[in-house]
């Protein structure tokens, strides 16, 4: 008989949350070989945050609910706005190493979608800057 146990990390990854800007820490950013495409090998750089709070109000009703994103090597132009809430000036011919975005905060915008027939987190690749002055308030919203 399999036994299985849960993080609370692992009961908060399927929960939806409200579409608005969220402080977001990056956990972790990675690499790996994409699929074969029509359009030749390509790269994932696969991306694990974490809810912090509501980026606009401090509210932490959705904190600790995981976001995964990613970008993809055919498509790096998505990566600017990332590192751009970084603070980086990203200009062509130069490189960036992703993974020092490990252990930062930027605020992302996360959307609702369907996929595979329910309602999921998505980040569709719009990021800013940190606002200092919106910092945590405890939720008084229950989820």
């Amino acid at each position: 008989m399999p036994v299985v146990s849960y993080s609370e990390r692992d009961l908060m990854r399927g929960k939806v949350i409200t579409p608005a800007w969220y402080r977001v820490k990056i956990e972790t950013v990675g690499e790996a070989p994409a699929k074969q495409s029509d359009k030749g090998p390509s790269t994932n750089y696969p991306v694990e945050g974490t809810v912090l709070f509501n980026g606009d109000t401090g509210d932490t009703q959705f904190k600790g609910v995981p976001l995964d994103w990613n970008f993809n090597s055919k498509a790096i132009g998505f990566s600017v706005g990332f590192l751009a809430a970084f603070g980086v000036e990203v200009k062509a011919g130069t490189r960036f190493d992703l993974k020092s975005a490990e252990g930062r905060e930027l605020d992302v915008y996360v959307e609702n979608g369907e996929w595979q027939g329910r309602i999921v987190n998505r980040v569709n690749h719009k990021y800013r800057a940190v606002r200092p002055e919106v910092t945590p308030v405890e939720s008084t919203t229950t989820t």
